[in-house]
């Protein structure tokens, strides 16, 4: 989903700067994390390749769509103070492989973009 909002420049930069600072000065939500399998351990950054040499073939695969916060300019005849700036919240097409990790663990979660892990979780416990 497009949410637009059209700041002047200076406005935009001052904004970008407080979106920095605060998602430096928060925790981070999803900690990175790796998956072990078969003694062998995959994370943030390697290939589905290897992904799929170390823990074989996902019981499921998903594909989702990840809102992440995207900058674009708009050129119009119109503005005599150049062109605006527009953060809009966009659709990230990535997928998630679940790995059931066994009875009483977690579920492993591990969201692909970009032909990389761009992140893994746990899920829910399996009983």
């Amino acid at each position: 989903m497009l949410c637009p909002h059209v700041l002047h420049p200076v406005r935009l930069a001052a904004a970008c700067f407080g979106l920095v600072a605060a998602t430096l000065a928060a925790p981070d939500a999803e900690a990175s994390q790796s998956l072990r399998c078969n003694g062998q351990l995959v994370g943030k950054g390697d290939s589905p390749v290897a992904l799929l040499h170390k823990c074989g073939d996902p019981v499921y695969r998903q594909p989702v769509c990840v809102s992440m916060l995207q900058l674009g300019w708009i050129v119009t005849p119109y503005r005599g103070d150049g062109p605006g700036a527009v953060l809009a919240n966009q659709c990230v097409p990535m997928e998630e492989w679940t790995y059931d990790r066994g009875p009483g663990n977690f579920l492993g979660i591990v969201r692909l973009y970009n032909g990389a892990i761009e992140s893994v979780r746990d899920g829910a416990r399996l009983r």
